[in-house]
Order: C-alpha cells, then structure tokens, then sequence
C-alpha cells in the first residue's frame, strides 16, 4: 500500500520552463552573452541552479565559477519576481494531488530548484494542497541523483518503508533519484524530457495523463 508520494517540481507538477527561459535570458543578455530559444531551457535544468547557468553560457565562459556565480545570483533575484508570469499547474495536477490526499497518502515535493524558489511557488500554485515536506536545493544537501532529498523527506513524513513510496518526475535525473533512494520510480511523459530519457534512467512506469497513477496505485 502507497502511504506517501514524492514529486518533482518543474516539468511534473508545473509548466516553469517559460519563466525559467525568459529569466535566464534576461541575465544572459543583460551580461553581453547570447540567449537560447525557451526549448533549449528543458535540456538546461535538472541539476540546480549553478548547472542552469553553466550549461546557458558560451563554453569557454562556464568554466569561471565566478562569473557562474554572479549570474546565478542575478538570476535568482530577477526569478523570484518573475517566477510566476507563465508558470502554471500542468492539467489535471491539482486533481490528482486532492485525490491522493483523499486516499490518506501523504504528499511531498523533491526539486532541484533553490529551496525559497520551490516553496514559493508550491505555495503560490498548491495553497489548497496539504503537502507534508516541501525540499528545494539546500547548500549543505547534495541535490539530486543523490538520494539525500528523499531520505529527509522520509524523516519528515515517519514513513520509512520504501516499498510504501513513490517517486514521480519528467527527467533522468528523477529517476535516477529513485533507483538511489530505492524507491519506485514513475515517469512522467508531459514534462521537459523523452519517454526515451526516463526508460534509459530507470523508470518502472510511464504516465501520460495525471490520473493515471492511480492504475498503479489500485
């Protein structure tokens, strides 16, 4: 029996990627460096904010952790006033989320995402959801694959039986999480990444449509 549900933010429960994209291009252009079309972004996050940055700038640029680290800083500034202009819940999340809840299975967000950034929007976008633990990137916590996020959320929750767990994303990263953490593994196909990425990476289930975890529920 499934008692908690652990969920990755951008490309699972929101469509961030185009205020993910327009902030970072703001940055990059306000610095004289070229700027990506929004699809480019999908293949940019995943692995934190520092990678977003890295992998956005001129090669021979990304490899100054200074000059990383001032754009970083910029860019959180500038995302936190403009994280919410196109994001938006994918269809059908808030639904599914409401049921899992009405089912007695706790909820629980994992991102790769600054920790202030993630609980802002799960706050703005999610305020009638009851999630139990809300972790974002913490400088002390190694982010994801590594399986540390998972194991806090746990604690949190008091459900340690990984056969009682399932983690949900759209990237190889998340499952990648998953198989660490030894928990189950869904995939998600409407987010940033291929169905191709998440078999690859370990997924034991693919979804297309929201309401179809509770096929594996059930």
């Amino acid at each position: 029996m499934i008692k908690l549900a652990i969920f990755d933010l951008d490309g699972t429960l929101l469509n961030t990627i185009n205020d993910l994209a327009d902030s970072c291009n703001y940055i990059l252009q306000k610095n004289n460096f070229p700027i990506h079309p929004v699809d480019s972004y999908k293949y940019f996050v995943g692995n934190g904010m520092s990678k977003v940055i890295e992998r956005a700038l001129p090669v021979d640029i990304s490899i100054n952790p200074d000059i990383v680290e001032k754009l970083r800083k910029e860019f959180i500034e500038y995302y936190k006033i403009h994280s919410m202009c196109k994001t938006a819940p994918y269809t059908g999340v808030i639904d599914m989320l409401k049921t899992l809840y009405s089912m007695n299975i706790k909820l629980a967000v994992a991102s790769n995402k600054f920790i202030e950034g993630t609980q802002m929007l799960v706050s703005q976008y999610f305020s009638e959801i009851n999630f139990s633990s809300v972790l974002g990137q913490r400088t002390e916590v190694p982010i994801k694959p590594n399986p540390q996020i998972v194991y806090d959320i746990m604690n949190e929750t008091e459900i340690k039986d990984k056969n009682e767990i399932l983690y949900i994303g759209d990237t190889g990263i998340d499952m990648q999480t998953s198989k660490n953490a030894g928990v189950k593994g869904i995939g998600v196909s409407w987010g940033f990444r291929s169905k191709k990425e998440l078999i690859e990476n370990g997924a034991e289930y693919i979804i297309d449509k929201p309401e179809e975890i509770f096929e594996l529920i059930r």
